[in-house]
């Protein structure tokens, strides 16, 4: 652990955000409306298309891994299960959204969303919010919220592609227009993604590889200066081989196993504005269709097994500035789930109501309080508390303070599915507070940040060996400290790093004290980047993550582990580029899960070409 505690001190302050224009940022994550950055006391981290063409990102999980509080881990090579925790929580309490869609997988047992298919080509913009804030977005976000933007529409009309070759016989290709005439304007771009890939189970003898086609799309329509249509949409389909325990010694092992995945996720919105502006209205109704097989090629064309999910979500929302200094959000939906296994089908409704007070009672200073209701078929009524406080000072200086409540309703496969099922599950309930301070120097040419937070989970749901059913029997802790550094000591080199110390606590009975599962105590990102005067761009990434336990009972140890990575990128006049990169330079050997493959070095190269 020595060579984490030398680079926190003294390579980087981590990086909160990952540009240093973070001052004019608008984020919508932290209260579900349009608000500048610097007016919410919670903790958000930006990542741009800038920079996720200047990491050369594919897998947006791997960009993800490099912000404080964030774990990932993944059972194999690219395309293989990919789960995503902040601050310790369960990955299943990570709330993500696409283009304000949310897309949990209602058919998986514990409602999360798989990281695996989300790839980089038609990603814009993310925000990474690190805590509770389930009064906006409702169930799930104890953890915190992960949003995700695609293009959008452009005044002029705008392309751009790439096209790239690598290791693993990996081929991505993606791209993307955009543009407007009249009152209409609109968005497209796809991508295409193939990999021989590695094997999945550590010491396997084969690949297993990964094939995803994918798309989004936006349309706006502007009927008037004050009412418009906007509609958007995400596809994806995606193939991954797997390994698995095959008859007779159910040990794991290569098999001919493979999944597929049919990602759908639609949002259609009317945005009326009256009142000069000063009331916001928008009716809204979203769509997320998750269909999943498994199958073995040794046991025929049918699946082993599979999963049907949907939700559909009618939302009405209302942004009303009464004052200069007064901002009131309200809102009230209904949300309808479904389950499929191909078998039996189960559904349930949610309706929900919210409103969130803002106040800006002196300059510099603002207030937030929010609160919500939601009224479950299955569990009832549930009430979710929120508050935070921002300062930004003449000095450069903002303090952020926030206290938020975070619950995660039981799916439906852990309360209906046969023999494992309780349909007298309760919530999954979270408080947490975090405090933190950011400071810009040097003429906002630096830019360096601290958290502290807590976390307390009650009622979570796990599965009971003792019965063979879900119950809620599980307690958890997270506490921790997140550091942040952004440095342009001049216009042609940038630094940014993060270091992350998460202390988590399992609390359920029998486990009291242990650790929890896949979840390093530190881990420290350091990226720097250099442009030289003829256009060359230089850049690398470190990042360093220590121990940790891959069972809850402690007994099975993940070392920690160094990953280099470096890039480069050549334009050759306006609108191309070459670039490489090698990922895993030194050709570290670890493991995030055990017994599962991770990739070695490989080497990477392409061409980017924009237009403008």
């Amino acid at each position: 652990m020595k060579y984490i505690l030398l680079l926190a001190a003294g390579a980087a302050w981590p990086a909160c955000a990952q540009d240093l224009d973070r001052r004019n940022d608008i984020v919508v994550t932290a209260s579900g409306v349009e608000q500048d950055a610097d007016t919410t006391g919670q903790a958000v981290t930006i990542i741009d298309r800038e920079t996720i063409e200047q990491r050369q990102t594919i897998a947006l999980a791997d960009l993800l891994a490099t912000t404080p509080g964030v774990t990932v881990t993944r059972n194999g090579g690219i395309g293989t299960v990919t789960s995503v925790r902040l601050r310790g929580a369960e990955s299943d309490q990570t709330l993500v959204l696409i283009d304000g869609v949310r897309v949990n997988d209602p058919s998986a047992p514990g409602g999360g969303f798989d990281f695996a298919t989300l790839l980089s080509s038609s990603v814009e913009r993310i925000e990474v919010l690190r805590g509770p804030n389930s009064v906006p977005w409702g169930s799930q976000a104890i953890g915190g919220v992960v949003n995700i933007m695609t293009r959008r529409p452009t005044a002029g009309l705008q392309a751009r592609g790439n096209v790239e070759y690598g290791d693993m016989d990996t081929l991505f290709a993606s791209g993307g227009v955009s543009g407007s005439t009249g009152i209409v304007s609109g968005a497209l771009s796809g991508g295409y993604l193939r990999t021989d890939g590695i094997s999945a189970y550590a010491d396997g003898a084969e690949t297993d590889g990964y094939r995803q086609y994918g798309a989004s799309g936006r349309v706006e329509v502007a009927f008037a200066p004050n009412l418009r249509l906007d509609v958007r949409g995400y596809w994806a389909d995606s193939r991954t081989d797997l390994d698995g325990f095959p008859a007779p010694t159910f040990a794991f092992a290569d098999t001919r196993e493979y999944s597929t995945a049919q990602e759908i996720y639609g949002y259609a919105g009317l945005h009326a504005d009256l009142a000069d502006g000063r009331l916001r209205n928008t009716l809204a109704f979203q769509i997320a269709d998750v269909n999943r097989d498994n199958l073995d090629r040794a046991a025929g064309p049918e699946p082993l097994f599979l999963n049907r999910g949907r939700s559909e979500r009618y939302t009405y929302k209302g942004d009303i500035r009464a004052l200069d200094q007064v901002r009131v959000v309200i809102g009230a939906e209904h949300e309808q789930l479904r389950f499929s296994d191909g078998s039996e089908r189960f559904s349930r409704g949610v309706t929900s109501g919210w409103g969130e007070l803002i106040v800006t009672p002196v300059a510099r200073l603002t207030l937030t309080g929010a609160i919500r209701y939601d009224d479950d078929d299955a569990f009832g009524g549930n009430t979710t508390l929120a508050a935070n406080a921002a300062y930004t000072a003449p000095t450069g200086t903002t303090l952020r303070g926030s206290y938020a409540e975070g619950f995660k309703a039981p799916t439906l496969f852990q309360l209906y599915a046969p023999f494992y099922g309780t349909r007298t599950l309760q919530p999954e309930t979270a408080e947490s507070w975090d405090v933190g301070a950011e400071q810009r120097a040097l003429g906002d040419r630096l830019v360096a940040s601290i958290t502290l937070f807590r976390r307390d989970t009650r009622n979570q749901i796990d599965f009971d060996p003792a019965s063979f059913t879900y119950s809620n029997i599980a307690r958890t802790r997270g506490q921790g400290l997140e550091l942040g550094l952004v440095l342009r000591p001049v216009d042609v080199l940038t630094v940014a790093g993060s270091y992350s110390f998460i202390d988590t606590e399992n609390r359920s009975a029998g486990f009291v004290g242990n650790d929890l599962a896949r979840r390093p105590r530190q881990a420290v990102s350091v990226s720097a980047d250099y442009r030289l005067p003829f256009g060359l761009s230089l850049g690398g990434t470190v990042q360093v993550v220590g121990d940790s336990f891959d069972n809850a009972a402690n007994t099975v140890r993940l070392d920690g582990y160094v990953l280099a990575s470096f890039r480069a990128e050549l334009p050759i006049g306006e609108r191309l580029a070459l670039y490489g990169r090698i990922e895993n330079a030194f050709d570290e050997q670890y493991q995030v899960v055990a017994n599962y493959g991770t990739i070695r070095r490989a080497f990477f190269g392409g061409v980017r070409v924009r237009f403008d």
